[in-house]
């Protein structure tokens, strides 16, 4: 790229060096997003954001101004939201049909030494104020991510994480279903399962919630990484519910669970079994495959002919 430019990195919010966080950000910017919006040229910007996630319709994505009460709630509970807007053409025939999808990452709350039921607990307590601003949002379905209930631990192969393992109708679905009901909204929900009716085999399932609070269905991971150390089957193997497709009052919805993206016939199957949207909620080591990610969905939407989201 031809006139190089020196860029100094000056966010207007920066704080002193002593008090950046040294965690959770980059170069002092919430997201990758960000720095490079603050610091490369518009026109370059431009470029750099059509080459990361793309365009819509032939343009940039459209951002949503954020209701009042769930931006109060991201304030006083020190959580980012970011809305978007995806148009689709328009039909001559058919009135348009508005489906509000939300995608939640978070973070553990505990040290990972603490009593793992406090651990649990704690997780609970970050989320409620965080759905609560989806359901001030008006978000139809809801997508937490992967294994949502404990810290990411997959990659260290030691089996007293299995501990956090639960049925699909377990205490983290109940938790999720009085908001399913009380907002109207489905909520998807990655949790590492015990199935209890089969010699206690464990899974890495997604519980589908309906809107009324009734558990849909569940689809268990089938595909898992096996890398280096990173080896998923000390824990679980692949999942045996095939590609499943759910109706719900929103559309019909797929759930690709975490390593599942990167095979592109995974994708294509939920998209041949009738998917509308599929999620992809994931938890994992950036590094690993993050460069990836926005990749593969882009593809895998324009070739399934659905709308999917990484979670």
């Amino acid at each position: 790229m031809e006139g190089k430019q020196n860029v100094e990195i000056t966010p207007e919010n920066k704080k002193p060096e002593e008090d950046t966080p040294k965690d959770a950000s980059i170069c002092g910017f919430d997201s990758l997003h960000k720095l490079l919006q603050s610091t490369l040229p518009p026109q370059f910007f431009q470029e750099v954001s059509r080459l990361l996630i793309g365009l819509n319709c032939g343009r940039a994505l459209d951002t949503i101004t954020i209701a009042e009460p769930a931006k109060s709630l991201s304030s006083k509970h020190d959580f980012d939201l970011l809305a978007f807007s995806f148009h689709a053409e328009k039909e001559s025939l058919r009135q348009p049909r508005i489906v509000r999808v939300g995608l939640v990452q978070n973070s553990i709350a505990l040290p990972t030494t603490a009593p793992f039921s406090d651990q649990k607990t704690a997780i609970f307590q970050i989320l409620k104020p965080i759905i609560e601003a989806a359901g001030a949002s008006r978000v139809n379905i809801l997508c937490l991510q992967e294994a949502w209930t404990m810290p990411f631990a997959f990659c260290t192969r030691e089996k007293k994480w299995c501990e956090f393992a639960e049925p699909v109708d377990g205490e983290s679905t109940q938790f999720l279903q009085a908001f399913a009901r009380k907002y109207n909204m489905v909520i998807i929900s990655p949790i590492l399962e015990r199935d209890l009716k089969h010699g206690e085999i464990l899974w890495n399932t997604a519980v589908i919630i309906g809107n009324h609070g009734n558990i849909i269905g569940k689809h268990r991971k089938n595909h898992i990484p096996r890398v280096g150390d990173f080896n998923e089957s000390t824990y679980y193997m692949e999942g045996n519910t095939g590609h499943p497709v759910f109706e719900t009052a929103f559309g019909k919805i797929a759930v690709n669970i975490c390593y599942g993206r990167h095979h592109p016939l995974n994708w294509l199957a939920f998209g041949l079994n009738g998917a509308e949207i599929v999620f992809n909620p994931s938890a994992t080591v950036g590094e690993l495959s993050e460069p990836m990610w926005p990749i593969e969905a882009r593809n895998a939407a324009d070739d399934a002919n659905y709308l999917d989201h990484l979670g």
